[in-house]
This record gives structure tokens, C-alpha cells and sequence, in this order.
């Protein structure tokens, strides 16, 4: 097998972190799952977006051990692995440490929704994971990453499905959706959403969350039964 389509999905998706100013020098990474084979495509470990080729791209089991590439894949192989085999109806995974949502993270913080932006996505706050304890921290790193992710969604009771971005604390944010495309576009949205609820303290530190109304107006319009945004 040469998994020629699936490195071209997850190259694209990768080349497109930079574009969107979401990563620098070898920051991030972007995978995709190829379910029927049960494998899915990762960015290599340490490669400049500047110089990364299709041909780079590592193929892995859903354990993260290597199928095919001649690289070493990425450091959070194991993190997009524990949430491939958990969360079955997700296509792909993007993972950056850009700026407005990384320092949100680092503030341990959930990102409030104060405004419509925000709530054309999700009808929550984008949620924080605590950071783990030591002894996770000090056992496999990466794997205890992917069940830290899971374990804040199940406790704050959120479905994968409905909330497809989460800030791991101390960390950075990663994000999720059907396809590596759609879970590099929700790291922009909430690179955005964390950059508007910045500036939005900054000018007004007692500033109030959305009303209900509106959360519920905005996110239906675009999402729910009677949606009528777009053209379809």
C-alpha cells in the first residue's frame, strides 16, 4: 500500500497551519484516520513546514506504531492514537500552539462565550483539561494527553461531536472534526474566539457572557434543523 491519497489529505492540511498563521518554524501537526485500514497519516517529528513533502508523511496503526514512512512521526502520534480509537466518528485531529488559545491555556482558563462568533461554533465555553498529575506526567506522556482530553469532555459532560476544540491546560489547544480540513478550521475558530475574548477583558474586565437568546439564535441559524445560513 502506498496510503498515496491519505498523505496528500494530511499534507494539505498540515501546509495549511502556517497559511493561517497558526504555527511557526515546526510547531503542530495535523493527522487523519483511514478507517477502513485502520490507519491514519501524521506530520514527521521536528520537519519544517518549509521543507515538508508528501512523501514525508508517516503512516500509523491505532496503537501510533509505525506502518509505512521513513521518518519518525510526530511527538503527539500516541495523543491523536488514544482519541482515534475513542471517538470513532472523528476524521481528523490538528494540534497548535498558537498564541491567543496557547495563553489561555497556560492560564489554566476556559475561553468564555461572550459573543455570536463564538457561538456559531459551540453553545459552550471552548473548555480547559486541567494539567495531569505527576505520575501520568512521568508515565506515557502522550497517551495520558489523549485520556486527559476524553476525561475533561466526559466530566464537563460535552460531546465530541457538538465540541470539536478543547485547551489542555498548561499546554495548548487541539481540535477535532470528519475530515483533517474541518479540525484545522476549528483551530482557526478558536484561535479567533480566543483572540476576541482577550480583547473583549482587556476593554471590559466585568464583561457579561452571551444571553441564552442569543447563543441558542446564532448557533441554530447555522447548525440546527431549520438552519438557514449558506447556500445549502
Amino acid at each position: 500500500m502506498t496510503f498515496k491519497s491519505l498523505r496528500e489529505e494530511c499534507f494539505e492540511a498540515n501546509m495549511m497551519l502556517p497559511k493561517l498563521n497558526l504555527v511557526i518554524y515546526t510547531f503542530g501537526n495535523v493527522s487523519c484516520v483511514d478507517r477502513d485500514k485502520n490507519v491514519f497519516a501524521i506530520k514527521p517529528s521536528g520537519v519544517p513546514y518549509d521543507i515538508l513533502k508528501v512523501e514525508d508523511i508517516v503512516i500509523c496503526d491505532l496503537d501510533g506504531n509505525v506502518v509505512d514512512g521513513i521518518m519518525r512521526p510526530s511527538s503527539d502520534t500516541k495523543t491523536h492514537a488514544v482519541l482515534y480509537k475513542n471517538w470513532l466518528s472523528i476524521g481528523g485531529i490538528a494540534h497548535t500552539h498558537s498564541t491567543f488559545g496557547t495563553s489561555w491555556a497556560q492560564a489554566l482558563c476556559e475561553i468564555p462565550i461572550f459573543g455570536t462568533t463564538h457561538a456559531d461554533y459551540l453553545t459552550h465555553d471552548i473548555p480547559c483539561a486541567l494539567p495531569m498529575k505527576d505520575e501520568y506526567i512521568e508515565g506515557d506522556y502522550e497517551i495520558n494527553t489523549g485520556h486527559q482530553i476524553i476525561e475533561c469532555m466526559k466530566e464537563k459532560e460535552l460531546s465530541h461531536e457538538e465540541v470539536e476544540m478543547i485547551l489542555v491546560g498548561s499546554h495548548a489547544p487541539f481540535t477535532w472534526g470528519k475530515t483533517a480540513a474541518k479540525a484545522v478550521h476549528n483551530s482557526a475558530i478558536l484561535e479567533q474566539c480566543a483572540h476576541m475574548a482577550y480583547l473583549t477583558l482587556q476593554i471590559n474586565p466585568d464583561a457579561n457572557k452571551l444571553k441564552e437568546a442569543l447563543i441558542r439564535k446564532h448557533h441554530q441559524r447555522k447548525h440546527g434543523p431549520d438552519s438557514y445560513y449558506g447556500q445549502s
